[in-house]
């Protein structure tokens, strides 16, 4: 059924010697990851939902559809992969109990690689959009229409399954990866398949990274130039561009602090054409501090990949959810880095009408 992917024969089984090492392991990291991830993304989904159906929001509608379609995104994600995880993790961490054809080993690599790279560039999307609103307000108005979003969004999600897919067609490898919990693209074997597929996700992911990086960084700058210039005196409309600023920079530090690692790794393990396979059993030609650095890299392997996970439940939070209590916990901070004028801010509240009236200063 699946082409290009380990049978549960060729996985290796866990040994428990060297699993016992790794102190990280443990069924409480996937239980709390799947119920934060699921509250927190029912939550935002609700809210955009709330949001997208008020009248005087008919002008952020792109946006919204965006910040659902990731919060969509990121929640199917955690359906699908972590109630597999918590299973393997109650049968004694072997997989071939849970998945004895090996088909669930697929299943389980398409979606890493599905939710992994779609939030990822649903994030440059949401970016450049953004960019676009303040850098060239003119074409914002004209062509960035509900319509569109949604043939961005649709074309994200079929992209990216096609991509995933490509293992089928005998393109790369979905493997066990260590602690034996988890299936992801194999890195190894000296397979020229391998590599081109592990090699694509990596440039894919970094390139995402880097456009809404960037993206971000134009639009900080675009904002504290206006603020700047002083073109309104209203302090609520200050007070939403640095509420903006905050959730932009927010936006770029949980993206690179939960992907940077596991990119990072990836691309030395295809430089140096290795896999995790040494983890379950190191070689007997190593020495107990070579063994001890291996250890140590496949216990890093597995935290990379807890902090890209962790991306699909910060998310929320940094989109929607905080937005505003940390405002209200950092504005000073804000204030003295964009030298905008806060003062008075307590006593102004937080409208929709404000949002609009700055929405339409800048656009």
């Amino acid at each position: 059924m699946w082409g290009g992917i380990n049978s549960s024969s060729e996985q290796p089984n866990s040994n428990k010697s060297s699993a016992n090492e790794c102190v990280s392991v443990s069924v409480i990291f996937p239980v709390t990851m799947m119920v934060t991830g699921i509250v927190g993304n029912t939550l935002a989904l609700l809210l955009v939902y709330r949001s997208y159906h008020k009248k005087e929001n008919k002008r952020k509608r792109s946006f919204l559809l965006i910040i659902g379609a990731l919060a969509l995104t990121d929640l199917t994600g955690k359906l699908l992969t972590s109630p597999v995880v918590i299973s393997v993790y109650v049968s004694n961490r072997q997989w071939s109990r849970v998945d004895p054809s090996g088909n669930l080993c697929a299943f389980f690599g398409v979606c890493m690689t599905t939710f992994g790279l779609c939030p990822l560039f649903l994030a440059g999307a949401m970016a450049i959009e953004r960019t676009l609103a303040i850098h060239a307000p003119q074409y914002y108005s004209n062509h960035m229409t509900t319509r569109l979003t949604k043939l961005v969004v649709l074309s994200i999600w079929l992209c990216v399954m096609i991509f995933a897919l490509l293992p089928i067609a005998g393109v790369g490898r979905y493997t066990l990866q260590w602690p034996g919990t988890w299936c992801f693209i194999n890195t190894g074997n000296h397979i020229l398949g391998n590599t081109i597929f592990a090699s694509t996700f990596t440039v894919l992911g970094i390139t995402s990274l880097l456009v809404t990086v960037s993206c971000n960084v134009a639009t900080i700058r675009g904002l504290v130039v206006r603020c700047k210039k002083k073109l309104s005196s209203n302090k609520q409309l200050e007070r939403i561009t640095v509420e903006t600023l905050m959730q932009l920079m927010g936006i770029m530090c949980v993206l690179c602090v939960c992907w940077s690692p596991l990119l990072i790794l990836m691309s030395k393990m295809i430089y140096t054409e290795s896999s995790s396979d040494h983890c379950y059993k190191p070689p007997p030609d190593k020495s107990s501090s070579q063994s001890g650095e291996l250890q140590t890299d496949c216990n890093f392997l597995l935290t990379a990949i807890r902090l890209a996970s962790l991306n699909q439940i910060l998310d929320p939070w940094v989109y929607l959810l905080l937005r505003e209590i940390l405002l209200r916990k950092v504005c000073q901070v804000a204030n003295a880095v964009t030298n905008c004028s806060v003062e008075g801010f307590k006593e102004i509240p937080v409208t929709v009408e404000a949002r609009q009236h700055l929405k339409e200063q800048i656009t």
